[in-house]
């Protein structure tokens, strides 16, 4: 199986063609930031970018919309909106499932709701180094496809290196499960990017992506393509 490359980016106007310039570099999913005025996850780079995109205006139906014109633009590529219960508390979570499928959503990213909470949303489920095992199976039983390591104990933001606590967590996952790990959070660099893939099934990129982005669709899918170039496949 080839080794995935996810990039995330905030949902705002450009966004449609700043992922398909990803996708053009090599991104095989995008996952799309709908903005959250509190996003407690976030680093500096996701927090100021959300700040931005709420200014202009960028609610839940607006980033819908986006999620439907880049479904437009990329009609094969997964897209996964990323968000934070209290965007679904607001909008209904059955509302919010329904819309945004019929936009073009193939699954969802909810960083803050436990697995318990809201079963009938099949989502991508996340894991941390804090995590239990017990924590760990019951993400594994309901995950949608994949599941997300989450390589820090901390926000999202570029780092120097990458968390030398992901070996371990994709070690407690291999061992009760085949399923796919996608690993993200502090992972900026074409190095980085290859040591993950030496671990994990999947990378995802997303401070130095939204970062990137702000350059523009070029500089973008330059940057995207020395991630790939650097995964082995």
């Amino acid at each position: 199986m080839s080794k995935k490359l996810v990039i995330y980016l905030v949902a705002e106007p450009e966004t449609p063609e700043l992922a398909r310039a990803a996708v053009e570099g090599g991104a095989d999913v995008i996952e799309l930031g709908f903005p959250f005025s509190d996003p407690l996850a976030e680093g500096p780079v996701i927090r100021r970018a959300s700040e931005r995109a709420l200014a202009r205006g960028m609610r839940t139906r607006a980033c819908l919309d986006v999620l439907a014109e880049t479904r437009d633009l990329l009609p094969e590529t997964p897209l996964v909106p990323m968000t934070y219960a209290a965007i679904l508390e607001a909008y209904g979570y059955e509302r919010f499932a329904a819309d945004a499928r019929e936009r073009g959503a193939s699954s969802f990213i909810l960083v803050d709701l436990p697995v318990e909470e809201q079963p009938a949303l099949r989502r991508i489920q996340l894991v941390a180094p804090t995590s239990t095992e017990e924590r760990i199976r019951a993400a594994i039983a309901v995950t949608d496809g994949w599941l997300y390591l989450v390589s820090v104990t901390g926000t999202t933001g570029a780092r120097r290196d990458f968390s030398p606590s992901l070996a371990p967590l994709v070690a407690r996952v291999r061992a009760v499960s085949d399923i796919p790990v996608y690993a993200g959070f502090g992972i900026s660099t074409p190095d980085h990017a290859r040591a993950v893939a030496e671990l994990a099934d999947g990378v995802v990129v997303g401070s130095r992506a939204v970062e990137t982005a702000e350059q523009g669709a070029d500089a973008l899918r330059d940057y995207v393509r020395s991630l790939r170039d650097a995964i082995p496949t």
